[in-house]
């Protein structure tokens, strides 16, 4: 024999193994159960040369023939009994058989065989221990198996094994998710719901303490003196700052139980509008006013302007107690924005954002900023109820974007949102 001939089942080894490594790696990245049969019945028949390949899933006390890649058509989508098969003889046994002719077997269910090609196969066992089933190959002529074939064979068999089991520990973990999902959001839907019933039979009381208080100080006013008369300021004012704290936990519930209607959304003429009216309400503040024009998103515009009018009303609130204060509406690529995003961005996002120079605050506590009631300042120093900006962050969350800021104490603060998901 000349080297020639001797190299030949060296390479077709070697070729094999490689083939061999090609389907483990796709095999590790496989989520289901049809897509590793269809890496398997290729890549078995492909590793000897077969002329067919199987792939039979046991089935209680059935052999499943789930798949095939052969000449002609062979058992797909049926089911024999485990003791009356060659595959249920592997995984009953545990262990791989190469049958060089099918009909000199006594194992072998000639009548099941004789419309068929085959003429010779080898059966080996989906894992050694409580097989779950097998790979086939099938020859159309005579062949007798070399322990190299049977080996490999085994070996995508035992990688096998372990797909199926990651695919079944995806599929539980999946399906955790999903039902951890379904319980959150119902949880949510009725604390929504209480929230929206709380906050609404609250103001039907509250109206009543403020309309009485205005009678009866209507009735006793010019009886009551200077201590009596700031007490009942002091009851109007904070039944006024309750009504403000309804009315703003109402519209934190109707933004995420308002249905979406995207559209295409003028950002900057929402902004300038907003910025027009705040000004109007104080003509005599001194605010340089930018708004970039022309920026556009997709979106929900009624949400949007919900949105801009809280960031902008907090930038004028924040900025107010400046000499001249400056304000600016604009967007930017992902690299110019400043801070840090919940999460990274797409080199390609756009990131709009909304820029004060005023009371600003210590990054330290930018945690707790989205949270409803929490403040960076008392109120004292400044008014409001502390869930204008967890309104912003649900409109944004609604629109797939994520929302941050960037501030220091006494240099203003920046806020950044994307909207990516608004179409």
């Amino acid at each position: 024999m000349d080297q020639a001939e001797t190299e030949i089942p060296a390479q077709r080894q070697v070729r094999a193994m490689h083939r061999l490594t090609a389907a483990v790696q796709a095999l590790s990245l496989a989520r289901n159960l049809d897509t590793i049969m269809a890496v398997v019945r290729t890549a078995a028949r492909e590793l000897t040369g077969a002329d067919g390949a199987t792939f039979v899933l046991r089935d209680g006390d059935k052999c499943y023939y789930a798949d095939e890649d052969a000449i002609a058509p062979l058992w797909k989508g049926q089911r024999f009994p485990m003791s009356a098969c060659i595959s249920g003889w592997a995984m009953l046994n545990k262990r791989p058989t190469a049958i060089p002719d099918i009909y000199a077997d006594a194992r072998i269910p000639a009548d099941a065989y004789r419309p068929t090609f085959v003429k010779s196969l080898v059966m080996v066992p989906i894992r050694s221990e409580a097989p779950i089933g097998a790979i086939g190959n099938y020859w159309a002529s005579h062949h007798q198996a070399t322990p190299f074939e049977i080996e490999i064979l085994q070996a995508l068999a035992n990688t096998t094994s372990v797909a199926m089991e990651n695919v079944q520990v995806y599929a539980e973990l999946e399906q955790r998710v999903r039902d951890r999902t379904l319980q959150l959001e119902a949880m949510n839907r009725e604390l929504e719901a209480f929230s929206y019933s709380v906050s609404h039979d609250l103001r039907a009381p509250l109206r009543a303490i403020g309309g009485y208080t205005g009678m009866l100080e209507d009735d006793i006013g010019p009886q009551l003196d200077a201590e009596a008369k700031r007490r009942f300021a002091v009851i109007k004012e904070q039944t006024q700052k309750m009504s403000d704290l309804i009315e703003d936990l109402l519209r934190l519930a109707r933004i995420t139980r308002t249905e979406m209607k995207p559209g295409q959304v003028a950002l900057s003429a929402i902004a300038q509008e907003a910025l027009d009216g705040l000004r109007a309400q104080a003509p005599q503040r001194q605010a340089e006013v930018r708004v970039q024009p022309e920026l556009e998103a997709r979106g929900d515009a009624g949400l949007l302007k919900v949105a801009l009018d809280n960031l902008l009303s907090n930038a004028w609130k924040y900025s107010s107690k400046r000499e001249r204060a400056a304000i600016e509406f604009g967007a930017c690529g992902a690299g110019e924005a400043a801070g840090q995003p919940p999460q990274p961005l797409a080199p390609e996002a756009t990131v709009y954002f909304v820029r004060d120079d005023g009371a600003g605050f210590d990054m330290q506590y930018a945690g707790k900023l989205f949270a409803p009631f929490q403040r960076m300042h008392g109120v004292d120093e400044f008014p409001g109820t502390g869930v204008g900006l967890a309104t912003v962050q649900r409109i944004v969350h609604r629109h797939g974007g994520q929302i941050w800021a960037h501030a220091a104490p006494g240099q203003g603060a920046t806020f950044y949102f994307t909207l990516p998901g608004a179409g």
